[in-house]
C-alpha cells in the first residue's frame, strides 16, 4: 500500500512539473483589452461583423482594425460601452443598408446557360460567366438570401433578391458573398462617393451623362406619375434639375437605345417636368443627409461648380460656407444665358434650395483678396475648397480683370507673360506645362531658381533652349500637392509619371499654364502620430497646410496632378460638367479630411472602357417622341421659350422609356 502511495505521488509529482513547465512553453498572452471588449460583446457569434465570431470581433477592435460599432448585433449601448473600455467616443454615424443593383432577373434574361452543379452563385460564376449572358447580373440562386444571418433577404417573383429594411442592419454578408457584386451596401455617402464601374449594371444614358444620374429611375418615376421620387432621384446627383433641364446639351439622348426605333427619350425634357412639378407645387423636396459630422468646409466659389459642392458637403454631414466674390451666387450662368432659355427666377429657386440644405452664404469675400487659405484654416474650418471658376467667369467681372492669386503664391502663366514685374518673386518658382515660350518667361522672372515641370518628354531644340536660359527641365512628371506655411507657399510634391516615384522640392511661386486656377482642397498638415492614437493638428506654432487637387473626371488618361488631360484649362463646357466636378470635389474633401486619399477606382467606367451593350432592339414598335410645346416671347408672364411638357405628354414620353439594364431592357410597353 505504501508502495502504491509512494509510485502515485512520484507520478503526480512528475505531472504537475510537466504541466508546469507546458504552461511556461505553451502560454498565450491574451490581451486584457481584448477581454474586456469580448466581455461586452453578445456572444452572438453571427458573423454579422464578418469575423469568424465575436473574439475574433474583439481582437479587431483592440486593434484598430474594426470600429466601436462593428457588432451589428448590438446597438447604440453597446458601441458605446466599447468605446469607453477603449478610451475614445463614438460619433453619429448613418446606417448602411443592403441594396440590389440589378434590373432584370434569371428568368427575363435573353440568353441562359445550363448549369448543373452546386446550387450556388459563387460556384455557378465559374461557369461560363454565369447563368446567363450578362456578365455583372444576378445568378439568381439565392446564395446572399442564404448567407444573411437576420433573414433580410428573399427572392423575388423576378428572380431578384428583395431587401427587407427593417430586417436589415447592414452587416454586408450578402456584399461579401455575392460573386458578382450585385449586392452591395448602400447610404448617403456611399452613393454620394461613389463612381460607376465595370460591376455595376449601368445605363448608355446614366455613363453619358457628365453629373451621373439615375436617368432610368426618374424617367421610370414620372412614367408611372411618382413625381416627387423623380425629383429626389434627379437630386441624388445634381441639385440644379430646373436648370439642367433647361439648358442641358443632354448627351444622354444620343446614347439613348431607343435611337435604334426611333428617337430618343426627351430625357431633359423629362427632368425639367419634374423639377417644375416640384416648383409649381411650392413643396420644397429635399434630399436626406448624412448625421452631422462637426466639421466645417470653407467653398470659394459661388458658381455651379461651388454651390453643387457645397450641397454635396451638406449632404455629407459638413458645414459648408460658400465664399462669393461678388454680391450674388449663381456665377457665369447669371450673365452668360439669356432670360428666354433661363428664368433667373428658376435659378434662385434652386439656388434657395441648396441654402435650405444647410449651406451658408459670405458675399463680397474672394479668395486671395479678402481672405486666404491660412486665414480661414486658422479660423477653425476643417478644409478649404477653392472652386474659383474659369477664365470665361473672370471675363464677366470687372473687379476680377486684374490678376490675383487664388492660391498661395500662384499666377496662371498669362497674368506673368503680361506683367512679370507684378510678381513678388522668391528663390525657386516652378512652372507647370508648355515649351519653349515658357522658358523664355521663365528667363525674364527675377527667381534664382525656375524650373519647368513637363507631363511629355521635351525635344533637343527645348533641353538646349532651357539650358541656355538656365531653366531646369523636370520632364514625364506632374505636380501633385502643395505645402505652405501661413500665407506662403514653400514645397510642392512632383511625380514621376513613369515611376511613380514622388519629391519634394523647393517652391515660392508656382506658374500655370492654364486660363483658370484648379480647384484645390486645403487642409492644416496633421500632427505626427506616436501610434497610439489617430493625428491630431498642432494647436502652436505657425500654421501649415496642404494642397492637393480632387480626383479627376472618368476619362481615358488617369494620370494624377495639375493640368491633367483630364483637367479643364479654360472653363467647363457645359454647366453639367461643373455639377458632376463639384460633387467629386465634395467628395474629395471628404476623403481628405478623413485622412484617405481621393483616387479613382481602377475599374471605374469611362469612355475607353468597353462594357456590354445592345446593339439591336427586339420586339420594339416604334412611338413618336412628344414635341416640346413653345409659347410666344417678349411678355413679362412668359419670358421663356419653351413652355415644358403638361402632365400627359410627360408620362407618355417617359413611358417610351425602355428601362434598360446592362444588356437588357423592356421588351414590351408600359404605356402607349
Amino acid at each position: 500500500m505504501l508502495t502504491a502511495f509512494l509510485v502515485l505521488g512520484v507520478l503526480g509529482l512528475i505531472i504537475g512539473v510537466g504541466l508546469a513547465a507546458a504552461s511556461k512553453i505553451f502560454y498565450v498572452y491574451v490581451d486584457p483589452l481584448v477581454l474586456a471588449i469580448d466581455d461586452v460583446l453578445p456572444g452572438a457569434n453571427c458573423g454579422g461583423c464578418g469575423m469568424p465570431g465575436c473574439s475574433a470581433n474583439a481582437e479587431a477592435i483592440a486593434a484598430g482594425k474594426a470600429s466601436p460599432s462593428s457588432c451589428v448585433a448590438g446597438g447604440e449601448e453597446l458601441a458605446a460601452a466599447i468605446a469607453a473600455i477603449m478610451g475614445v467616443s463614438v460619433a453619429a454615424t448613418e446606417p448602411d443598408i443592403a441594396k440590389p443593383g440589378c434590373y432584370y432577373g434569371v428568368k427575363d434574361a435573353a440568353t441562359k446557360f445550363v448549369y448543373e452543379g452546386i446550387q450556388d452563385c459563387r460556384a455557378a460564376a465559374m461557369i461560363n460567366g454565369g447563368m446567363k449572358e450578362c456578365t455583372v447580373g444576378c445568378l439568381g440562386l439565392g446564395s446572399c438570401v442564404k448567407a444573411c444571418p437576420f433573414g433580410a433577404l428573399e427572392m423575388g417573383e423576378d428572380g431578384l433578391p428583395r431587401v427587407i429594411a427593417e430586417k436589415c442592419t447592414g452587416c454586408g454578408t450578402c456584399e461579401r458573398v455575392c460573386p458578382k457584386g450585385i449586392i452591395n451596401m448602400s447610404s448617403v455617402t456611399r452613393r454620394i462617393i461613389k463612381e460607376y464601374t465595370t460591376n455595376d449594371c449601368t445605363t448608355p444614358c446614366q455613363r453619358a451623362c457628365p453629373a451621373g444620374i439615375n436617368i432610368r429611375g426618374y424617367v421610370g418615376a414620372i412614367a408611372e406619375e411618382k413625381f416627387e421620387d423623380a425629383v429626389l432621384i434627379i437630386k441624388e446627383r445634381n441639385p440644379f434639375p430646373a436648370v439642367i433641364g433647361r439648358i442641358c446639351p443632354h448627351p444622354c439622348e444620343t446614347e439613348c437605345r431607343r435611337n435604334l426605333v426611333d428617337e430618343s427619350v426627351a430625357i431633359n425634357y423629362c427632368k425639367r417636368f419634374a423639377a417644375d412639378f416640384e416648383m409649381q407645387s411650392g413643396k420644397r423636396l429635399l434630399p436626406y443627409k448624412a448625421p452631422e459630422t462637426g466639421k466645417r468646409v470653407a467653398v470659394a466659389g459661388g458658381g455651379i461648380q461651388g454651390l453643387t459642392a457645397a450641397f454635396f458637403l451638406a449632404r455629407l454631414g459638413h458645414a459648408p460656407t460658400v465664399l462669393e466674390a461678388t454680391d450674388t451666387l449663381g456665377g457665369l450662368l447669371r450673365t452668360a444665358i439669356p432670360e428666354y432659355r433661363l428664368s433667373q427666377k428658376v435659378f434662385d429657386w434652386e439656388i434657395e434650395g441648396i441654402l435650405e440644405m444647410g449651406v451658408e452664404a459670405q458675399m463680397n469675400t474672394a479668395l486671395g483678396r479678402d481672405a486666404s487659405v491660412a486665414e480661414l484654416l486658422a479660423e477653425g474650418y476643417d478644409a478649404v475648397l477653392a472652386a474659383p471658376g474659369g477664365w470665361d467667369g473672370r471675363l464677366s467681372r470687372p473687379e476680377d480683370k486684374e490678376p490675383k492669386q487664388v492660391l498661395p503664391n500662384t499666377n496662371l502663366l498669362i497674368d506673368v507673360a503680361k506683367d512679370a514685374g507684378s510678381v513678388t518673386w522668391g528663390e525657386s518658382a516652378i512652372f507647370v506645362g508648355g515649351g519653349a515660350a515658357v522658358v523664355d518667361i521663365a528667363a525674364q522672372t527675377k527667381a534664382k531658381e525656375k524650373t519647368l515641370v513637363l507631363r511629355g518628354a521635351a525635344d533637343d531644340a527645348l533641353i538646349a533652349k532651357a539650358k541656355e536660359k538656365g531653366v531646369k527641365l523636370v520632364q514625364n512628371s506632374a505636380v501633385t500637392r502643395l505645402f505652405g506655411q501661413d500665407a506662403e507657399l514653400k514645397q510642392v510634391e512632383i511625380m514621376d509619371l513613369t515611376s511613380n516615384e514622388k519629391q519634394v522640392a523647393s517652391c515660392s511661386n508656382l506658374i500655370l499654364g492654364s486660363g483658370r486656377a484648379p480647384e484645390m482642397v486645403f487642409i492644416r498638415k496633421p500632427a505626427e502620430s506616436d501610434g497610439t492614437e489617430s493625428p491630431a493638428v498642432p494647436a502652436e506654432g505657425p500654421l501649415e497646410w496642404i494642397g492637393a487637387p480632387p480626383y479627376k473626371k472618368p476619362k481615358d488618361d488617369f494620370t494624377p496632378g495639375l493640368l491633367a488631360p483630364a483637367d479643364p484649362v479654360s472653363d467647363y463646357s457645359a454647366a453639367v460638367e461643373a455639377i458632376g466636378a463639384g460633387r467629386r470635389a465634395a467628395a474629395s474633401v471628404h476623403m481628405i479630411m478623413n485622412g484617405e486619399d481621393a483616387f479613382l477606382p481602377e475599374n471605374v467606367v469611362t469612355p475607353s472602357v468597353y462594357v456590354q451593350d445592345v446593339f439591336m432592339l427586339d420586339a420594339v414598335p416604334p412611338i413618336p417622341r412628344e414635341i416640346m410645346p413653345l409659347q410666344k416671347t417678349g411678355t413679362d408672364k412668359a419670358p421663356e421659350l419653351e413652355k415644358g411638357y403638361p402632365k400627359e405628354q410627360a408620362v407618355t414620353e417617359a413611358s417610351r422609356c425602355l428601362q434598360c439594364g446592362l444588356i437588357c431592357y423592356q421588351k414590351g410597353k408600359r404605356a402607349a
